[in-house]
Formats: C-alpha cells, sequence, structure tokens
C-alpha cells in the first residue's frame, strides 16, 4: 500500500536549519515532531481503521459502545505506528535508494535508528496494553500478531526475496477487521474471517498497481516487486484474476453474516468497477505501453475506494435492518 511521509514538506537539513533561525526551538521541536509523526505513515493507519471499525458495526449489528470503538481505533492506531516504525528501520536501506521514500525521516537523517527503534517499542508496548486493559486481551494478542508477523515474516523475511512478498505479506494487513470482531464479541466467527478474506485478495492488485508506478524504484532498490521480475502483460492478468476473485469473496459476506440488500449491492457494483479498471489496464499492458502509459494509478485509487465503500456499506447495513 501507499503511504505519505507527512514530514515530506521538510527538505534538507540545511533548510531545517534555516527553520530554527528563523522561528526559534517551537520550529525544531515541530520538525522533530513532525519526523516522527512520519515514521508511523499515517495514509496507512487511516486504511487500516477503515476495516476496523465497519467490523465493529456489523459484530454489534448497529451501533458499538462508543468509547469501545475509540478504545479499539487508539490501540489499533498505536498497534499499526508501531509496525510501520520498525519497517522504517528495517528497510532504511532499501529508502534510501527509492525516489518514492528517499524523504523518509531516516533518509533524511531526522530520527536515527536506534531512537526510532525505542520509538517503536514505545508503542507496540502501549498498543498491546491500550488493547488488553480496555478492550480484551483477544484483540491485543490479535494486534500483537499482525505487528509480528508484519515486521518478521513481511519485512525481514520476505520482501527481498520474493515476489510474492505482498501476497503473503500482506496477511498482517487483514488483521483489523478480527480485531475490530473481537473487539465488540470477545471470539471470532466466520463474518470476520470473509473480511480477512477481501483484505487478503484486494491487497495484491492494490500493490502491484502501485508497483507499476514506482518498478524502477523498486528495481534499484533490489526489491523483487512482480512488475521488476515479471512482464507487464503477466503481471496485469494476475492483477485481473485476483480483482475477480476479491470480489466474488466479498459477495460471500452476505450469506455468511446475514447482510440485508444494500451490502451486496454496493459490493457488486464497486466490483464491477474494480473488475473493468483491472481489464483496462490488462489492454494498456498487451499493447506494449511504458510504465507511465498504462496509468496504473487509476486503479491503485479505485481499489482504495472499492475496500473503503465495501467497509462502509458492511457497517451501514445493519443499521438499515434495525
Amino acid at each position: 500500500m501507499a503511504s505519505i511521509d507527512v514530514s515530506g514538506r521538510l527538505t534538507s537539513a540545511e533548510s531545517t536549519a534555516t527553520d530554527v533561525e528563523s522561528h526559534g526551538a517551537t520550529a525544531s521541536l515541530r520538525d522533530v515532531l513532525g519526523a516522527y509523526v512520519g515514521l508511523t505513515k499515517p495514509r496507512i493507519i487511516e486504511l487500516l481503521l477503515v476495516t476496523t471499525v465497519p467490523a465493529m458495526f456489523l459484530a454489534a449489528r448497529g451501533v458499538p459502545q462508543l468509547s469501545l470503538v475509540l478504545a479499539t481505533m487508539v490501540g489499533g492506531c498505536l498497534a499499526a505506528a508501531s509496525a510501520n516504525v520498525f519497517n522504517c528501520v528495517l528497510d532504511r536501506d532499501i529508502d534510501e535508494r527509492m525516489r518514492r521514500t528517499r524523504r523518509r525521516p531516516l533518509p533524511r537523517h531526522a530520527v536515527g535508528p536506534t531512537a526510532a527503534a525505542v520509538f517503536g517499542a514505545v508503542l507496540g508496548v502501549a498498543a498491546t496494553l491500550v488493547l488488553g486493559l480496555t478492550v480484551n486481551w483477544l484483540s491485543a494478542g490479535l494486534a500483537l500478531g499482525a505487528n509480528a508477523f508484519y515486521i518478521v515474516v513481511y519485512t525481514l523475511w520476505l520482501k527481498r526475496r520474493t515476489a510474492q512478498n505482498i501476497v503473503w505479506g500482506g496477511i498482517a494487513g487483514c488483521f483489523p477487521p478480527l480485531i475490530g470482531w473481537t473487539a465488540v464479541t470477545g471470539q471470532l466467527a466466520w463474518a470476520p474471517f470473509v473480511l480477512f478474506a477481501i483484505v487478503f485478495c484486494w491487497t495484491p492488485p492494490h500493490t502491484w498497481a502501485l508497483a507499476f508506478r514506482y518498478r524502477e524504484d523498486y528495481a534499484a532498490a533490489d526489491v523483487p516487486m512482480l512488475p521488476v521480475v515479471m512482464a507487464a502483460p503477466a503481471v496485469a492478468a494476475r492483477i485481473l484474476v485476483y480483482s475477480v476473485v476479491t470480489v466474488g469473496v466479498s459477495l460471500a459476506l452476505w450469506p455468511v453474516a446475514g447482510t440485508g440488500w444494500l451490502y451486496p449491492t454496493v459490493a457488486l457494483v464497486t466490483g464491477v468497477a474494480l473488475i473493468w479498471e483491472s481489464v483496462q489496464l490488462l489492454v494498456r499492458a498487451r499493447q506494449g505501453l511504458t510504465d507511465a502509459a498504462l496509468k496504473p494509478m487509476r486503479l491503485f485509487h479505485w481499489s482504495n475506494s472499492y475496500l473503503a465503500l465495501v467497509f462502509v456499506a458492511a457497517a451501514v447495513d445493519p443499521l438499515l435492518r434495525r
């Protein structure tokens, strides 16, 4: 998934020094805080919340207790932030070689790796305690397991070794629906696993579309994303297959969770649009166009909207049947 370094507005060490001279200690503190916030990759956290909170509404068959939603959101944000910080620490050599990421705090030396690792550890401990003490320990354990998977399995093992990195490494991003569901019910069920499967199937086409856009970056960093190691038509074909499967899995929530008419309608309409964008990408890829002419970001941006709309529909659907 894409992330936006919110500290990207800062330029070089020289410009930082100029800021300090112009604005004093307050500007320096703002720069440091901005760098630490940038380590957490806020845009990724936003996407995780999109798949957590709707699962809580579906589990509650209505509006869950607002204090529980707030506690789950705070704990989930801290957990995701912790994982993202450790990812920044472990991937700082890759980030330095990629144009898309070289303005992140560690490549810019705005934060040291040791300080960043301590920050990530503190966030992880805080997340576990917040979820365990204010939600339940099952949700806390799931969040901790997701972080361990993301850091160890994806970042340390899969990312640099196989073109299937995002397929299996993406499992870490599938945990939020489970966490949201267990926050309300205290136990797992089939419905949250369908939500888990939607995110699992959605992640490859979403990420590979972005990897098309930054293929040269990934190649320069020796990261074997699929568009780096496979011809564009073959990658686009796989994106189409995963998109079709994603839509099929999304419709499975209808009978499993016993939703009303709203959810399957939204899932079907938005799913058709997702498949259409995937087909168009495949057509352009078979024409032998350049990476830019493939327009992969159209699919990338729509995939974001697709996931949000499907999960919002899952949250709103039970409200219409009360």
